[in-house]
This record gives structure tokens, sequence and C-alpha cells, in this order.
């Protein structure tokens, strides 16, 4: 019976990665032609559009530049809270606000996110009603939904990456004299880094990918590059969105592949870049903990 669960598991790994590979060669077949300075730029010079002197009508440069940018400013608004969150729920687990916060996190984490993007939407409503008339769908607005979106994660992530640490850390530091944030701070985070970091690129991913949020919140067509945090902005998912479903030639849906194409590699490079910072610190994993019992021995 063990073997054949066992054979069944390694099917079904296979079964994932095939389909994996699947997608993601179909995406290179389609989108690898498109990738030319015209894709990016259209008719634009393309120092003129890169530096915003020349408006860029027939490219997806705009749409890059609005996706890095809300995807900072969404993982900026929900990494401080989710991280703090994370804490929380690994430090007082015995507690009953812990059990109605981890539920409520776990309620957040389930909606889907087209309910995130009416919310965004009827918030506009709610201050155009109220005290601000000018509210209106902006890069703001729409960070701020995507940043309720990707906040479970965060907080899932860091939440299990210091609930698996050894017990032995904290006693360590309690029989240093240290006090809970100073355990906390100096000793658990940087030995969790590496699970905050796959909760961070989970986020990274969640937040690079999603239309519907920002479809309802701030992202338009020809929105040129992002004028300001009030300003309307394009971004790759919904030009992706936009080229496949109402694309009126094959230049056009093949514009969708080239977008859909840069937004794999861009994420890819992203992940890229967060795994080198987690395997940089694991080499030294457990320096800054024998330096620090070290210096309080001593």
């Amino acid at each position: 019976m063990s073997r054949l669960i066992g054979y069944w598991g390694r099917l079904c790994a296979l079964f994932i990665i095939s389909i994996m590979l699947i997608l993601i060669g179909f995406i290179l077949f389609k989108g690898l032609p498109t990738l030319e300075l015209s894709l990016f730029f259209g008719d634009t010079a393309p120092l003129a559009a890169m530096m915003g002197l020349q408006p860029v009508w027939e490219g997806i440069w705009p749409a890059c530049v609005g996706t890095l940018t809300v995807v900072l400013c969404a993982v900026s608004l929900a990494s401080v809270p989710g991280i703090a969150s994370g804490i929380w729920l690994a430090s007082a687990p015995d507690k009953p606000a812990q059990k109605v916060f981890g539920l409520a996190v776990d309620i957040l984490a389930g909606i889907p996110s087209i309910l995130m993007g009416l919310f965004g939407f009827s918030l506009i409503l709610l201050l155009r009603g109220s005290f601000f008339p000018q509210a209106n769908a902006s890069l703001l607005l729409a960070s701020f939904c995507l940043a309720l979106l990707i906040l479970p994660y965060i907080a899932c992530a860091t939440q299990n990456a210091l609930s698996s640490l050894p017990k032995q850390l904290s006693v360590t530091g309690a029989a240093l004299g240290m006090t809970q944030w100073q355990v906390t701070y100096r000793l658990l985070l940087p030995q969790a880094k590496s699970g905050i970091m796959s909760g961070l690129m989970l986020a990274i991913g969640r937040a690079a990918e999603d239309t519907a949020v920002i479809m309802l919140t701030g992202a338009v067509a020809n929105a040129g590059l992002p004028g300001g945090l009030l300003q309307r902005f394009e971004a790759l998912p919904f030009t992706i969105f936009y080229y496949s479903a109402q694309y009126q030639s094959q230049q056009e849906l093949n514009m969708a592949f080239g977008a859909a194409l840069v937004l794999l590699i861009l994420t890819s490079i992203i992940f890229a870049l967060l795994a080198a910072i987690v395997r940089g610190r694991n080499r030294s994993k457990f320096g800054p903990v024998k330096s620090l019992i070290k210096e309080r021995i001593c």
C-alpha cells in the first residue's frame, strides 16, 4: 500500500511538472518571436520613451514600468504589517485573540481578487460621496487593494517560518537575559529570513499577475508612464487581458503573447534576485547567533 501511494505521489508530481513545462513552452513559442524593440516602444524612439519625453502608444514599456511600480508599492505597504502579524501569531499561540486573528487572516487569504477589486471600487464611491469628492481610481488605490490581497501570504509565511525554529533559541536568549523583543529581533528573525523571503516571493508573484484588482482600481489602456500615486497607470496583466480579449489583428494578439512572456521574465528575475539574497544569508546562518551569544557571555 505504501509503495502504491509513493507511485501515485510521483505520478501527480510528474503531471504537475509536465503541465507547467507545457504552459511555459507555449508562452515561449508564441512570445519569443515578438521580443523586439517595437514590442516595448512601438514607433517611439527607445531613449525618448524611457525618459518619458514621448508617449508610447503601441508598446508595452509603460505597462512594464507600471507593473514594477504597483508591485513595489503593494509589497512595501504589506510587508511591515504582514511580518508583524506573523510574529504575533507565532509568539502568542495560546491566546483567544490569536485564534480570532488567525481566522481573519485565513478568511482574507481566501477572498477572491475580484471581490477585492470591488472593495476598492466601492471605496472610491464612498470617498466621493463623503469628504473627498475628487477620489478616483489610481495607482495608490490599486497598491492598497493589492497589499490587502497579499498580506495573508506574508503573515502565514512569517508565522510558519518562526514556528518551525527550535525552541532552544528562545530559551537561550532568555537565559542570556534578553527581552522577548530582543529574542525575536536578534535571534528568531535572522534564522527565519529564508521562510519570510519565500512568503515575499509568493506575494510578489500574486501581486504581479493579478488583473481583477487593478482593472477596477486604476489600470487602463494607453495611460502612459505612471505620473504619480493619484494617477492611473498601465500594467502587464491588464495589457495581456486587453489585447487578448479585444484584439483586432494578429499583431495585437502577438503583443499579448509578448507581454505574457515579458511578465514571466520580470517575475523570474525578481525571484532569482530574492533567491540569491536568501542563499547569501544562509551561508552564514548561525554566525549572528554565535557572535551574539559570545558577546552576551563576555
